[in-house]
């Protein structure tokens, strides 16, 4: 492969480096990070009116033979910041020895950079510390941030050479499940067009993936019914009242709004992410009154310091609380090297984005990307709300793949860590479909060590 890679590899000394720094120490960490970070910036767009942040670090254990990973947080608009720290990053906050103005950081026993080289990448433009030199190219949608991200991945790996010839994945969680799939069809098709660089595309992974936005709030639903949170004689009312449809609902169909509104009932005081755990945030009063039929992603992070402590139950939220604080603070971002002015503050997740959700249905892209020798991962946490399992497995068994085998456990230190099965197509792309027992919208969030185990298996090739 690397005689394929030299004619424009001479052209690097002509291509303009995105800027980059190497990361040595962060604030709230004690001593030297004990593995390698860079920051930077890669302009895309015409004029690279556009300029993409993102971290990557690399591999805990052998950066030259580990696949290299592109990670999209969801949203769309919430920080690669939020999955690198409470997801898959190698840092999380230690909230025991964490208090007020002063978080305090220490590492992810189960962090993805164990196995893997990461890019967190804050996409779309706005999101994180990204940021656009006009108005007018904060101007987004599904389609132009894929795009945009295509060509972020491109630039990057003519700036790293070293890294063309690591199996690479395209992964991600929530609202990148309309992304990724665009740019696993870009960079597929960009090969085979013989686009430079050429990348050495392996497959692609989604954690609880918004696919359809309607199919996935409508299954909320027969989710809740399952888990025991809607009746049986209210599901079946409602199933024939609806026409088996609770999105795009008939505002003259009296008995099915009435089945709604009691829906609602049940619901609305669930935490979307996680049924299992508090829900804090306060709903806004601009919602509609079908508050079942919620953001997939909704967070008030007021709400987390406006309730005496002494008074609240513990909630996710709080935990959120840190990563403003941090990512906020001067010297955060002056180690991070972020070009002072660009951003007037950081948020976990921008809610305020120009953004155009284009692509209704990404199930067309996994169908042609089934055609593909590419491989698939795709997850589920079991007690996830927002984006129910039910619905991502059943826009799986709408590919037509050929079944390989039967809904088996697989287990973490001899416990169940979740049930997986698996498809083929033609013997040359496969696709894992697996649940994470006790999870939520984020699996690795909530179930780390059976999300680690998961990835380091799959990546080696080994059975769930």
């Amino acid at each position: 492969m690397l005689h394929l890679l030299l004619p424009w590899l001479l052209l690097i000394s002509n291509f303009e480096q995105s800027q980059s720094a190497i990361i040595e120490s962060l604030p709230g960490f004690p001593g030297d990070l004990p593995f390698k970070l860079e920051t930077g910036y890669v302009g895309v767009g015409e004029l690279e009116e556009v300029q993409l942040f993102y971290y990557f670090i690399e591999s805990e254990r052998s950066p030259k033979d580990d696949p290299l990973l592109l990670w999209l947080t969801g949203g769309p608009g919430c920080s690669a910041l939020s999955g690198l720290l409470f997801e898959i990053g190698p840092l999380q906050f230690d909230y025991s020895n964490s208090s007020g103005n002063k978080p305090v950081l220490k590492l992810n026993p189960y962090s993805w950079t164990k196995i893997a080289n990461i890019i967190f990448l804050d996409a779309p433009v706005g999101t994180g510390f990204s940021y656009a030199t006009t108005g007018t190219a904060y101007d987004n949608s599904d389609t132009s941030s894929a795009a945009q991200t295509y060509e972020f991945l491109r630039k990057w790996l003519m700036a790293h050479p070293k890294f063309l010839t690591n199996p690479l994945y395209i992964t991600g969680d929530s609202y990148s499940g309309v992304i990724v799939p665009i740019i696993v069809k870009e960079v597929y098709d960009g090969n085979e067009a013989a686009r430079e660089p050429p990348m050495n595309l392996k497959g692609y992974v989604l954690g609880n993936p918004v696919t359809c936005e309607v199919k996935d709030i409508s299954q909320r639903i027969p989710y809740g019914h399952k888990m025991a949170l809607v009746s049986d004689e209210l599901y079946e009312s409602t199933k024939t009242d609806c026409n088996g449809d609770y999105v795009n609902v008939d505002p003259t169909n009296g008995a099915c709004l009435t089945d709604l509104e009691m829906v609602s009932i049940c619901l609305e005081k669930i935490y979307l992410a996680q049924i299992l755990e508090p829900m804090c945030s306060i709903i806004s009063p601009n919602h509609t009154r079908l508050k079942w039929n919620r953001s997939i992603v909704e967070e008030n992070i007021m709400d987390v310091v406006s309730v005496p402590q002494q008074s609240r139950p513990w909630c996710r939220s709080y935990n959120y609380l840190y990563s403003y604080i941090w990512a906020n603070d001067r010297s955060v971002r002056e180690a991070l090297h972020v070009r002072e002015g660009t951003k007037p503050e950081w948020d976990r997740c921008n809610y305020s984005l120009s953004y155009t959700k284009d692509i209704l249905n990404s199930v067309v892209y996994h169908r042609y990307l089934s055609k593909t020798s590419l491989r698939a991962l795709i997850y589920s946490g079991d007690h996830d709300l927002a984006v129910p399992y039910i619905g991502t497995l059943d826009w799986i068994r709408s590919l037509n793949l050929t079944l390989l085998g039967s809904w088996s456990p697989w287990f973490v230190e001899g416990q169940v860590a979740g049930y997986s099965i698996l498809y083929s197509e033609n013997s040359k792309y496969d696709l894992t479909y697996t649940t994470i027992k006790g999870g939520g919208h984020t699996a690795p969030e909530y179930k780390p060590k059976e999300c680690f185990a998961m990835v380091d298996r799959w990546f080696s090739y080994y059975p769930l």
